[in-house]
């Protein structure tokens, strides 16, 4: 950075470590294929070491000498963990869900990938804020695999002259949805169409969760990376994008 050049929007990523992992998904290779497209938007990235601890961490952000009381906070935050395999609640401690708590309160912007819908599961203001969630018992995927990806149309800018794709990820099925959100692009399962990438305008906030993104082939897909760089974009936005 140059003098008086504007320093890089920061991105703090959640991924899937410690009690966050799970033997199914790998949450390395996922954050580092993230971490480069947060990179090709201009975001400067930090990559959490601990989840609960960087959450408890935004409940109360350091001050900047002469600075506003959330100079410690980022500017975009990116979820992508596991369930827990524990039986302590998700967050874990009480400061970690008021870090979670006070940033979805503030209006401030969300990128949620893949597994993070079946996270989280004791906090209510991440669910309303995620637009949807893994019901355990109901919500399923079929076998990883090739994946017919469809674009739903007039679903907003983000979605503008990209058309239906296909890739290799798993396909998150029956998944719980508000009414709130927009649908960006589904999958065919049992004779239905199952939403697999929206947004949410949660005014003050936006929210953007993308089911797709099991493993790094995943992000492999042309589709995929610009649908994902527009949503990094449209999170970061001052101005809104109306879908």
């Amino acid at each position: 950075m140059t003098a008086g050049q504007p320093a890089a929007p920061r991105a703090l990523l959640l991924s899937g470590v410690g009690r966050y992992a799970d033997p199914w998904h790998p949450f390395a290779g996922t954050s580092a294929a993230l971490t480069g497209l947060l990179e090709e938007a201009g975001f400067s990235v930090e990559l959490a070491e601990d989840v609960d601890a960087a959450l408890a961490g935004m409940a109360a952000p350091g001050l900047a000498p002469d600075g506003p009381a959330d100079a410690g906070l980022p500017d975009l935050l990116v979820v992508n963990i596991g369930l827990p395999r524990d039986d302590r609640p998700s967050p874990g401690t009480p400061e970690a869900a008021a870090g979670l708590r006070r940033w979805l309160a503030d209006g401030r912007p969300l990128l949620a990938s893949h597994a993070s819908s079946t996270s989280f599961l004791d906090s209510p203001a991440w669910a309303e804020a995620l637009g949807g969630r893994w019901v355990r018992g109901t919500s399923m995927h079929p076998d990883y695999g090739p994946a017919t990806i469809h674009v739903v149309p007039g679903s907003g800018a983000l979605m503008e002259g990209i058309v239906d794709f296909e890739l290799l990820d798993e396909r998150y099925s029956y998944l719980q949805t508000a009414p709130t959100i927009t649908v960006h692009a589904t999958h065919t399962h049992g004779d239905r169409e199952h939403p697999v990438m929206w947004s949410q305008d949660r005014r003050p906030g936006r929210t953007f969760y993308d089911a797709l993104g099991h493993d790094p082939a995943s992000f492999q897909s042309p589709e995929h990376r610009e649908i994902l760089l527009r949503a990094i974009t449209w999170l970061a936005a001052e101005s809104l994008l109306t879908p």
